[in-house]
């Protein structure tokens, strides 16, 4: 089943690589995508699932908030992450863990590399190393994570994290290159050619 020309590797990245449009507002660091983060993984035959955004379907495209914008990043950061621990969103976010957990289950069955889950650090939702809390960035995970770390723990579903910043280009390509080949199936490696051993010549006798 699925021997066709699919690479059976998938990563699972947050919604803003391949769409900055959904970021909130002042944070976008690209036009449209993160084309090089991109580049790399369809370079390495990857399949990339997006995540959904956390933010957006639970806030809006304004976070509620449409002068946020103008306000200092890590505090509208930290409100950010206030109104996603209210009632309804927090039940969203567990519906969304779900469903990302889901495709995980449904790809491993199959026979498919997940390779990992790449967030975004110091977000108050996807962050994996960092998030935003107290108008701080500190360590810890953003609250997408949490659930989806949460839900990942309850269905024994494994998978490697990893949290990059899309304006710290260089670090978040040399991030996202340790766990392409890492997380995977090694490559195979042709079997080696057997060599014809040529006869000894016979020495004459002196």
């Amino acid at each position: 089943m699925f021997n066709d020309a699919r690479s059976k590797r998938v990563m699972l990245v947050a919604h803003c690589v391949l769409n900055q449009n959904s970021i909130s507002d002042g944070t976008a660091d690209y036009p449209g995508s993160d084309q090089a983060l991109v580049e790399l993984l369809l370079g390495a035959k990857v399949g990339i699932v997006q995540l959904p955004c956390p933010e957006l379907m639970c806030l809006g495209l304004d976070r509620g908030n449409p002068d946020g914008g103008s306000c200092p990043l890590l505090v509208e950061n930290t409100r950010i992450r206030g109104a996603m621990a209210r009632r309804s969103a927090a039940r969203k976010l567990e519906s969304l863990a779900r469903s990302v957990v889901y495709q995980i289950l449904e790809y491993r069955k199959h026979g498919f590399d997940v390779l990992g889950i790449v967030g975004i650090n110091r977000s108050p939702s996807c962050g994996v190393e960092t998030t935003s809390r107290n108008s701080r960035e500190v360590a810890g995970r953003g609250v997408f994570m949490e659930a989806l770390l949460r839900e990942m723990k309850r269905s024994k579903v494994p998978a490697r994290m990893l949290g990059i910043k899309a304006g710290e280009r260089r670090a978040a390509i040399e991030s996202l290159r340790e766990l392409i080949p890492t997380a995977g199936k090694p490559p195979r490696r042709a079997a080696p050619r057997s060599r014809a051993r040529r006869p000894r010549e016979s020495r004459p006798s002196v």
